[in-house]
């Protein structure tokens, strides 16, 4: 298969509904939805609602309110990128080759806008009209997984020790707690709530949620090597902050060199877990393969 064009057709697929699903410019508060929009529309590879489609198409069953439920995960990513690049976080200047959103529109509107984000994911998975036809037990189960991979023991988890690591001796062990929670559970509530979707059995859902687990900590390794290897213009952002900021990374214990080999055998091992599914998973696998050959 080609996996560009199934990631594009997906990418339009998302941002067409993310685009209707998301308040107006023009409707009261316009600055909060003026900036909310800036940051959800302002492009992106939208790698985690697609893994959540092509999880419950690996599954081959009908999942109602897929769509929907897709685009919960860009808008809890979108989120967290605006409150990673506040000053009190990440200080990042530029984000998607953009201004980051407290540079356009203040720190304060950035906040709310995140606040925004967050909650309207929620209503977009348990809104009957948008979720119609979705089994209510299934239902409760993604919001719950959603609810999980986001909140404290998951990203906002992650981020805490992330913080909590700069300027800091940590060991390897210690990183990959922060990128098992920061990255990795969001990535793995993805791949997981696309399954449940679609119905998946116990043995599916361990399945993909092991591809999950593998793809997560491959795309943490593949963004640390980029961070020292790519250009800002590949990035959209600046390069090299992860070292400005006393960060230690995947190529600080492995080398740029290592770092790439571990993330390749976490592929391999990612599309190992698959095998047990038809050609209807080759996009979760064709992913997996992407993930640590993209340049930004």
């Amino acid at each position: 298969m080609n996996i560009a064009e199934y990631l594009e057709q997906k990418r339009v697929e998302v941002d067409r509904f993310l685009d209707q699903a998301a308040p107006p410019a023009v409707l009261p508060p316009t600055t909060l939805h003026e900036g909310l929009r800036y940051s959800l529309m302002a492009g992106g590879k939208r790698i985690r609602p697609i893994l959540t489609i092509a999880a419950a198409e690996a599954i081959g069953a009908t999942a109602p309110g897929l769509i929907p439920v897709a685009c919960s995960l860009e808008l809890i990513h979108t989120y967290s990128l605006i409150h990673d690049d506040l000053p009190s976080m990440d200080n990042d200047d530029f984000r998607r080759g953009k201004p980051t959103n407290h540079k356009v529109y203040g720190e304060a509107m950035a906040i709310l806008a995140g606040d925004a984000l967050s909650t309207m994911a929620f209503d977009l998975i348990s809104r009957p009209d948008l979720m119609k036809g979705c089994d209510p037990v299934r239902q409760i189960r993604i919001i719950q997984e959603l609810a999980s991979g986001s909140g404290s023991m998951g990203m906002v988890g992650g981020q805490v020790f992330d913080i909590q690591a700069e300027h800091q001796d940590i060991d390897l062990s210690t990183l990959q707690n922060i990128h098992k929670h920061k990255t990795g559970m969001l990535i793995r509530a993805a791949v997981r709530m696309g399954a449940i979707a679609a119905g998946a059995t116990d043995r599916q859902l361990d399945d993909l949620t092991g591809y999950a687990e593998d793809i997560g900590l491959a795309f943490q390794i593949a963004d640390d090597v980029l961070n020292v290897t790519g250009t800002r213009e590949e990035l959209g952002k600046n390069p090299n902050t992860d070292a400005e900021r006393g960060k230690k990374t995947y190529p600080t214990f492995y080398g740029v060199d290592g770092a790439r080999k571990l993330a390749d055998d976490c592929v391999t091992r990612a599309i190992t877990r698959l095998s047990s599914f038809g050609p209807p998973a080759d996009p979760l696998r064709e992913i997996a393969r992407y993930i640590t050959a993209r340049k930004n």
